[in-house]
């Protein structure tokens, strides 16, 4: 039996979902009693900047915003940009603040794994 077509909405519903499990399997492995400087330096490193793929979580992530950004400055009626404004700004501190943060954390850990 063939159900309704999946919306655009449940299609994000689910990929969140998908999200919100791989953080909650990262939060999980840095409750372990067992976790040192240099590895939790490694883990924030690559939060920030993956090294298997083209940028990090943040930088994944404000890119979303950064799209949702543009799409909604074509949709916003007056183009006033109180939409749009407020996803870029949210974007750039992402990757501005506490990509920055993320990586002077990780520096301060273990600064010689900062190669």
């Amino acid at each position: 039996m063939k159900g309704r077509p999946r919306t655009r909405l449940d299609r994000v519903q689910a990929s969140a979902g998908i999200a919100a499990l791989a953080l909650q399997q990262i939060e999980d492995e840095l409750r372990d009693d067992d976790i040192d400087g240099p590895e939790l330096a490694a883990i924030l490193y690559e939060l920030q900047e993956d090294i298997d793929a083209p940028g990090g979580l943040l930088p994944h992530l404000a890119q979303l915003l950064t799209v949702a950004s543009r799409r909604a400055e074509q949709l916003e009626p007056d183009h006033d940009g109180d939409a749009s404004c407020l996803l870029q700004e949210a974007a750039d501190l992402l990757t501005d603040n506490a990509g920055q943060r993320l990586i002077r954390a990780a520096r301060t850990l273990h600064p010689q794994g900062d190669s």
